[in-house]
């Protein structure tokens, strides 16, 4: 099967592939170089302070205990990878494939854990998971179970990052197993193939853009993450940095391990390259793609209704209970409720700019990335994903370095801080944009130039509609993880600028739990606006 299937040929015995990469695309490059340029500002910054530090900070770094950090922050990001790749594969299977009872409202389900902040999800779980949480007082009260382990450290970091990241594989397999073509499966099947060997043979080496773009970022989100390995006391790369930011004036130290901790990117996106490969996945014929059969369930429903409910529970249930337990204590705090109006009005300014800007910066990038396989593609598609893994405090003080000196006119507007959503989540826009382009076959847009259309009406009537699923989750994630982004905003918010995420964090930091509660609910329901709205839409995209 794998012999006589041109879906896994190497992409040079592609005709139109070769003859685009004739062609060398030298807008495409220099926009995508312009890009580049900017999401390199805050390495730029890294290396200038390591720099500047001279040798001490050296010194420090190699007697700190930073192998045995790393090491600990690298199985965390393997095992919540793992995990998430685990969780989200059979759901976007059942959603896209199956003719599971309300599928629409279970995947909008499944996606509103990407609305939870990190430490909002972290404080959740220790006050119902954590020693002596509600929970764990509930099993003590009355089924005499005390002394049972809370869930903290290891356990409970690797947890909380994966009910809360799981989406991002779910979202890019989704919109992957939607593109796949249904006439290799057809002929698998035709040959005597059976369903479970066919879904590992033929269809799961067809989702590895979707799975690898999700993988990915969910690896990049554990790297960076502050909040909830703080609240687990887990120690981690991010912690350190953070500690070394606060605790010494000279911040030549924190910005080597920062750098340190971009190296480690590199080899995630290293690694993500072996496991993409040089494979294509798009059709070798043009013409439209024969529709697909969903699959019945029959007597699997219920064991189907079964796990999305337990995924459900464990994702939302139990971080959403939390909030409205601690919303309906603080229901008669007015004050707070008029500044958490204001406050969520300009947490959506913010993020819609910025998941629109986002696709806007990611459209060439994710073009020349999966277009044209070459050295400065490659780079250029590493120093992206390279602002994800920056912490948001070391990626708002160098902007704040290179606004106070070099463009003081920016310095503390919506347009830096909006800069830094595009820098700090363009890899979530890129990502699902990019496994978008690798599904759509370069022959139909060659056949378009063959008979003379331009190259901005191939765009706009082939390219464009075709790679929507991607552009519309990439916008909605961008939109959705910016809303909730607490230190970049801190930072670089303007004056008089409050949003919702610096209204929760300030009330958590003072213990405020019972104003933070309604601020947090609200942040979820605005960030749960694309996810009723397109992803839906995503889903029945062909």
């Amino acid at each position: 099967m794998a012999a006589s299937s041109p879906a896994f040929e190497a992409p040079a015995a592609d005709l139109a592939t070769s003859r685009v990469a004739r062609r060398f695309p030298y807008l495409l490059a220099g926009l995508s170089s312009l890009v580049g340029a900017s999401v390199a500002l805050p390495l730029i910054y890294l290396a200038i302070r390591a720099i500047q530090g001279g040798t001490a900070p050296w010194e420090s770094f190699l007697r700190m205990r930073t192998l045995e950090t790393l090491v600990a922050t690298s199985v965390l990001a393997i095992a919540v990878t793992a995990a998430a790749v685990t969780i989200s594969l059979p759901l976007a299977w059942l959603f896209a494939r199956t003719d599971l009872p309300r599928r629409r409202a279970w995947l909008v389900l499944t996606m509103l854990p990407l609305a939870i902040p990190s430490y909002v999800a972290g404080f959740a779980v220790i006050a119902g998971l954590g020693p002596r949480g509600f929970i764990q007082q509930f099993l003590e009260t009355f089924f005499g179970m005390g002394g049972v382990p809370g869930l903290t450290g290891f356990p409970g970091a690797l947890f909380t990052l994966t009910v809360i990241s799981f989406p991002y594989v779910l979202i890019t397999t989704t919109v992957a197993l939607n593109r796949i073509d249904p006439a290799f499966e057809e002929a698998a099947r035709s040959l005597g193939t059976g369903p479970w060997r066919t879904f590992f043979s033929v269809v799961v080496p067809q989702l590895r853009p979707g799975l690898t773009a999700g993988a990915l970022l969910v690896a990049l989100y554990t790297l960076s993450d502050f909040g909830a390995v703080s609240l687990m006391r887990f120690n981690s790369f991010t912690q350190v940095i953070y500690t070394q930011y606060q605790a010494s004036f000279d911040r030549s130290l924190a910005a080597l391990l920062s750098l340190l901790l971009v190296m480690l990117t590199v080899g995630v996106l290293v690694l993500e390259r072996r496991t993409r490969g040089r494979a294509r996945f798009h059709r070798a014929t043009a013409g439209t793609p024969p529709r697909r059969r969903v699959t019945s369930l029959g007597r699997w429903r219920w064991p189907a209704l079964a796990y999305c409910g337990a995924v459900v529970a464990m994702a939302l249930l139990i971080p959403i209970g939390t909030l409205v337990y601690w919303s309906v204590r603080g229901a008669g705090a007015e004050a707070a409720h008029v500044n958490m109006w204001a406050a969520a009005g300009n947490s959506a300014l913010a993020s819609g700019l910025a998941g629109l800007a986002a696709v806007a910066a990611a459209l060439p990038v994710a073009a020349f990335a999966a277009r044209y396989r070459q050295r400065l593609s490659s780079v250029l598609e590493g120093v992206v994903y390279s602002g994800y893994a920056l912490p948001g405090v070391v990626l708002a003080l160098s902007l704040v370095f290179f606004a106070a000196n070099y463009a003081p006119i920016v310095y503390q507007s919506l347009f830096l801080l909006v800069f830094a959503y595009v820098v700090r989540f363009l890899p979530e826009a890129f990502g699902a944009i990019r496994a978008s382009f690798l599904q759509v076959s370069p022959r139909l847009e060659e056949s378009a130039r063959a008979v003379g259309r331009g190259r901005l009406a191939v765009v706009r009537t082939i390219t464009l509609p075709l790679i929507r699923p991607g552009i519309l989750a990439g916008g909605a994630l961008v939109f959705l993880t910016a809303m909730k982004e607490l230190p970049a905003t801190l930072l670089l918010g303007p004056t008089g600028f409050p949003t919702l995420a610096t209204q929760i964090w300030s009330a958590t930091d003072e213990g405020f739990f019972a104003a933070a509660g309604p601020a947090a609910l609200l942040l979820v329901a605005l960030a749960s606006l694309p996810m009723i709205f397109l992803f839906p839409r995503i889903q029945d995209s062909r």
